[in-house]
């Protein structure tokens, strides 16, 4: 278990201690921040474990497997939560999960062909903006709507674009597949 592979992990271990933070009521108006602290370590977790498994040779099947998961399951878990807190709108967790599930099953489906589907820049841009996106409704900062709104739209966009992108560029895995 390299450093890498325990940062992501880390990640994954991180995802109740942050929804308990932003689902069970304490009446603390500081609570907030506790569930906010948690998932940018956790996000942070997400830049430096890649960056240290490339640099150093550490790169496993276990850390390309876990990797995108840990994200994934970090991102649903925070929309999830800010949707039953009615802070962001049903349909724009449902496309972004959709979005998930669609490409962990082309990444299953490759691997089945001995073939690792990378992230592609869309995928990384995405998920920048997703984790931009759940920092600021978490923060609730007083800023104008419209630039909140502006980073929701923005992050359904990409997620819709970086889904196409990955169907584009495995179009051919899928008719195999067929």
């Amino acid at each position: 278990m390299n450093l890498p592979n325990k940062l992501t992990l880390s990640r994954v271990v991180a995802i109740p201690f942050f929804v308990a933070a932003m689902l069970i009521p304490t009446g603390w108006a500081g609570q907030k921040w506790i569930a906010l602290a948690i998932f940018c370590l956790a996000s942070l977790t997400d830049l430096l474990d890649g960056k240290i498994a490339r640099a150093r040779g550490l790169v496993t099947n276990f850390g390309k497997f876990m990797d995108p998961l840990a994200d994934k399951l970090l991102v649903c878990s925070a929309l999830i939560c800010l949707s039953s807190q009615q802070r962001l709108a049903a349909w724009v967790v449902i496309i972004i999960i959709a979005r998930e599930f669609i490409i962990s099953g082309f990444r299953l489906i490759a691997s089945d062909a001995g073939v690792v589907i990378a992230a592609s820049m869309w995928g990384k841009v995405k998920t920048v903006f997703q984790m931009t996106m759940v920092i600021l409704l978490i923060a609730d900062l007083p800023i104008p709507v419209l630039i909140t709104q502006a980073v929701i739209w923005i992050a359904v966009i990409l997620t819709i674009v970086s889904l196409i992108d990955y169907i584009a560029k495995n179009k051919k895995l899928i008719s195999d597949f067929r």
